[in-house]
C-alpha cells in the first residue's frame, strides 16, 4: 500500500512540473509576437524560439518596461535584447517596441556582456540592457513554437519606434 501511494505521489508531482513547464505566459507570448509583427521576425529553419524575460518597473518612474531576451543560441551564450513598454488601452495589451541590440556574453568585457549592435540611447542605455540580461540570465528560459508566434491576438497591440 505505501508504494502504490508512493508512485501515484510520485506521478502527480512529476506531471504537475511538466505541466508547469509547458506553461508559457501569455505576457510574453504577445511580446514576441510584437517583435514578429513588427520587426518582421522571420526565424531561419527554427521550430521554436528561446525566451527570456523580466518586467522592470523602477527605472522609468510610471512605466512598466518588459526587458526580453531571444536567445540565438542554445547555450545562451548570444542573442537579442528587446526594451519594451507595456500599457494598457480598452481592455488590450499594448507593447511598445522602443530598443533593441545583439549581443555576446564575454568573458573579456567588464559587465560580461558585449553590444554586437550597440541599443539607440547611450550608456544608460545599456547600463539598463546589460542589468536585465544579468536578470534574465537568472531565470527561466521558454520555449515557444514559431507556429504561435504568428497567430494574432485580438487582446494585442503592436507599437514600435519604427512606426510613423
Amino acid at each position: 500500500m505505501k508504494k502504490i501511494s508512493l508512485v501515484i505521489s510520485l506521478l502527480i508531482c512529476l506531471s504537475t512540473t511538466v505541466c508547469a513547464r509547458e506553461q508559457v505566459p501569455q505576457l510574453l507570448i504577445g511580446a514576441a509576437y510584437c517583435l514578429a509583427v513588427k520587426h518582421n521576425f522571420q526565424p531561419s529553419k527554427a521550430t521554436t524560439l528561446s525566451f527570456g524575460y523580466f518586467v522592470d518597473d523602477k527605472s522609468y518612474p510610471g512605466e512598466k518596461v518588459l526587458y526580453l531576451v531571444n536567445y540565438a543560441a542554445h547555450s545562451r551564450s548570444n542573442g537579442f535584447v528587446f526594451a519594451i513598454f507595456l500599457t494598457q488601452r480598452d481592455d488590450r495589451q499594448v507593447f511598445n517596441i522602443q530598443n533593441n541590440a545583439s549581443f555576446v556574453l564575454s568573458r573579456d568585457d567588464i559587465d560580461g556582456i558585449t553590444f554586437v549592435n550597440p541599443p539607440l540611447g547611450g550608456i544608460w542605455t545599456q547600463e539598463h540592457l546589460i542589468s536585465a540580461i544579468k536578470r534574465i540570465e537568472k531565470q527561466r528560459r521558454f520555449t515557444i513554437p514559431v507556429k504561435d508566434l504568428l497567430a494574432a491576438t485580438p487582446l494585442t497591440v503592436c507599437e514600435s519606434y519604427t512606426d510613423r
